[in-house]
């Protein structure tokens, strides 16, 4: 199955929704899309919304982990939302959420980086 990857910009939050599977094959794709978005626009914080990624691997991680870390130094959060019981155990196993916060929606999401009143 392959990647589709949307990209909503909200206030200063880019949205990002992953329906599929991101893995070696897709990676770098989406690494380049949220990169773009990222740079391009004036996102400050970034909200993954995994409720229809079927699987992800090591290379997905290695994705996430990549933005997070340029979010961080830009002075921006990163929180994923909806994620389904199969990626949400790799993020456990990874120790992403260490990291990550997690909400059930995007309207969480968005609450907790104070972008909603």
């Amino acid at each position: 199955m392959r990647l589709q990857v949307e990209l909503e910009h909200y206030r200063n939050v880019l949205i990002v929704r992953l329906k599929g599977e991101l893995d070696h094959h897709t990676a770098d794709s989406v690494r380049q899309q949220m990169e773009e978005a990222i740079l391009r626009g004036s996102s400050d914080h970034v909200i993954l919304s995994l409720k229809d990624l079927l699987f992800m691997d090591s290379s997905g991680l290695g994705v996430i982990l990549g933005r997070y870390k340029l979010l961080k130094s830009r002075g921006g959060k990163m929180v994923v939302c909806d994620v389904n019981p199969a990626v949400h155990r790799l993020f456990e196993l990874s120790g992403l959420f260490k990291i990550l916060t997690i909400h059930d929606n995007e309207r969480l999401a968005l609450t907790s980086l104070e972008v909603v009143s």
